[in-house]
């Protein structure tokens, strides 16, 4: 279903035709964590184990999940499952992001910084990871308040989710890339 709100959707088979392309594709795989919850039944507590990953193509496609089940494995193949079903494209601009932008999710914030070539990617773990998967090899990041996992990598993902390329600045503002760019 194709509507118009000010940027285009995908269509389903659009949708479905990417899905299939990302399971064919070789893709990266980064188990960000591995938690191990408990639930508190009559006969005392029944142990599971939550992940989460995050899996990119290493070319401005980004996802990320969080599976549950009794055994790890099981928990790991859902959560990259459900990944590559949310895939979203992201730009790269000379191996780095357009513009500083903020990310926020819960008591989490990561800030992401565009670096010059050579930088490398200055960030810790749960960032890290998203930044590799995604294909940036140049960029500076913070990550500030909670140190949750999970939360950082989401808060990640809301920062990516932010970015825009000049092209759609100058859509946006009914201008001409050049007349932003100078």
């Amino acid at each position: 279903m194709s509507t118009e709100r000010g940027n285009k959707r995908e269509t389903r088979s659009e949708k479905q035709r990417r899905e299939r392309d990302f399971q064919e594709k070789d893709l990266i795989e980064h188990v960000v964590k591995i938690y191990r919850v408990a639930k508190v039944v009559k006969g005392g507590r029944r142990f599971s184990f939550s992940a989460i990953v995050v899996v990119g193509d290493g070319k401005g496609y980004i996802g990320a999940a969080t599976g549950k089940a009794s055994e790890v494995p099981d928990a790991i193949r859902k959560a990259i499952e459900r990944a590559r079903r949310r895939m979203f494209k992201v730009p790269v601009v000379n191996t780095t992001i357009p513009h500083e932008v903020l990310g926020q999710a819960d008591a989490a914030n990561v800030m992401l910084k565009p670096a010059s070539l050579g930088t490398g990617i200055k960030a810790g773990g749960p960032v890290r990871a998203v930044m590799e998967a995604a294909g940036y090899e140049n960029i500076l990041t913070k990550s500030l308040g909670s140190n949750s996992a999970t939360n950082v990598v989401w808060a990640t993902l809301d920062g990516l989710r932010q970015l825009k390329t000049v092209e759609e600045l100058a859509g946006m503002r009914d201008l001409k890339v050049a007349d932003i760019l100078y």
